[in-house]
């Protein structure tokens, strides 16, 4: 039913709800919903799909993070697979250095963006598999190069999509923003519970 990507098996509760990352925003935002989650982390490397739309990368990136925690869960568990992209011209990843962040920078600044997050939940008992995804236009106000190496100096950027995090410090940079802005942090909330509500969850039940 699943494919292998990693090899491991892990015993779990009946019915547990997995998060497929190791975000400490999405474990934040799980538990801001009131949902009772293990985090089993996923070993697929985060590498962009050729031959998609834009929309259709961060889905199939959270899809191949499910299935592979899918495939070391031995027990029925609900698995929720996240992946979130910052696009300006191009797809903006993590920077891998400090350059490569002012660079970002640099072409965010001043403008509007897209934010992407694609979710993909996988029910392990039953195979079936639901994905989306939530775009959000973000717009950055201008920089200047000092305010942007000083950003940098913060680390702040290198470890996320588009070399900010509108969470942190990057939060005074942010003058607009057009739809979730949960999505911009890395897990659109009422897009997941209108899915999570589609296998029969609902975390006001629980209230």
């Amino acid at each position: 039913m699943f494919y292998l990507a990693s090899f491991c098996t892990i015993d779990i509760d009946m019915m547990k709800i997995i998060l497929a990352s190791a975000s400490p925003r999405r474990k934040q935002l799980l538990e801001q919903m009131g949902l009772k989650f293990d985090v089993i982390t996923s070993n697929t490397k985060e590498q962009m799909p050729y031959g998609l739309d834009t929309e259709e990368i961060p889905v199939e990136l959270a899809y191949k993070k499910a299935v592979d925690v899918a495939s070391c869960v031995s027990q029925p568990a609900i698995i929720i697979g996240a992946d979130t992209v910052v696009v300006k011209d191009e797809i903006l990843g993590k920077p891998k250095n400090e350059e490569e962040a002012r660079q970002m920078l640099l072409k965010l600044q001043g403008k509007t963006h897209e934010v992407i997050t694609g979710l993909a939940i996988v029910n392990t008992r039953t195979g079936i598999i639901k994905k989306g995804y939530e775009k959000t236009l973000v717009e950055m106000a201008p920089l200047s190069l000092q305010e942007i190496e000083h950003y940098v100096q913060t680390g702040e950027p290198m470890d996320k999509a588009g070399a900010y995090g509108i969470q942190g410090l990057a939060g005074i940079f942010i003058s607009k923003i057009t739809g979730c802005y949960f999505n911009v942090m890395g897990l659109p909330i009422h897009r997941l519970w209108s899915m999570l509500k589609e296998f029969g969850i609902n975390v006001l039940d629980n209230i």
